[in-house]
């Protein structure tokens, strides 16, 4: 990966990029905020790990100010491996006990969270990693697995309660990319580790983000899946409240944060192709440009 820092050269390398996939002319830049949740393929290859960090910064040069939020479910999975533990999953989530949070949080802020933070700030020296437990960033709400409609026990699980996003907005107007894990603690302090997707969400609903932005594995939301022509390029909240009961095990908790991000005022929610090099790029600055899936408000709503 090219180590130089972002000067007046590398930037017109980074422009040359939107170019290429007809981004328009940027002559009059505002500022505004994108929460991207971090995913998929994109963490575990190295040169998408890069090409990522470097967009980031592409975005900042553009007047979108990133929020990263990521989760971590194979490293965590793998990290188990050594350790000898097997993985449980109930109802399509792992199983946490108070003795694994430990090894959770290693790998998400330890190990995830420094490698993304490590391949920006060798760009330039601009990300911060931080996780839910930071200056009281999220709550967490215990989750329970539902298992043939009845609540089960899955441990250290849970979803985003409240979000104090003070500690974002400072990191934003320092010009810094913060870049949080999701873990955070319950009211009695306990930390459980919240599902990055809708963890990604309340966090863009509380900043009132400009976009909300999902990388994934797959191009979008398709109406009749696998066949890739039946990719839906746009959608209103009320139609995508209409495919929840339809979507895959993965695909539900995106969509729903999506939902929830729309319908908290954010302006539109993106899912797209992680694995794409020029996905995020042509989602967060190229109004317009088809790539993934839009989410917008249904008529009447996001007022």
């Amino acid at each position: 990966m090219d180590q130089r820092p972002l000067t007046r050269l590398r930037r017109r390398e980074l422009g040359l990029l939107l170019m290429n996939h007809n981004e328009p002319e940027t002559q009059n830049v505002t500022t505004s905020t994108a929460v991207i949740k971090y995913g998929g393929n994109a963490m575990t290859s190295l040169a998408l790990q890069q090409q990522f960090a470097a967009n980031l910064l592409c975005l900042s040069e553009h007047g979108i100010q990133p929020i990263v939020v990521h989760g971590g479910g194979p490293q965590i999975s793998a990290m188990l491996d050594r350790f000898g533990i097997e993985s449980e999953f109930k109802g399509g989530l792992r199983v946490t006990t108070p003795d694994m949070i430990d090894i959770v949080r290693m790998v998400l802020h330890g190990q995830v969270n420094r490698e993304l933070v490590g391949h920006i700030n060798q760009l330039q020296p601009v990300a911060v990693g931080l996780s839910g437990e930071d200056a009281g960033l999220l709550t967490a709400v215990k989750r329970y697995a539902d298992i043939d409609g009845q609540p089960v026990d899955i441990g250290r699980v849970g979803d985003a309660g409240s979000v104090n996003p003070s500690i974002l907005r400072d990191l934003l107007t320092s010009g810094r990319i913060p870049v949080v894990s999701t873990l955070a603690p319950d009211a009695g302090g306990a930390v459980h580790n919240l599902n990055a997707d809708t963890a990604a969400a309340a966090i863009a609903a509380a900043i009132k983000a400009d976009k909300f932005i999902v990388l994934t594995d797959v191009t979008g939301l398709y109406s009749n899946w696998p066949e890739t022509d039946s990719l839906i390029p746009n959608l209103d909240t009320e139609a995508l409240k209409g495919m929840l009961a339809h979507l895959s095990a993965g695909m539900v908790p995106k969509a729903e944060g999506c939902l929830r991000a729309v319908e908290a005022g954010v302006g539109t929610a993106h899912i797209i192709d992680g694995r794409d090099s020029s996905a995020l790029l042509r989602a967060a600055l190229a109004e317009g440009t088809p790539v993934g899936t839009t989410v917008t408000p249904a008529p009447g709503g996001n007022s």
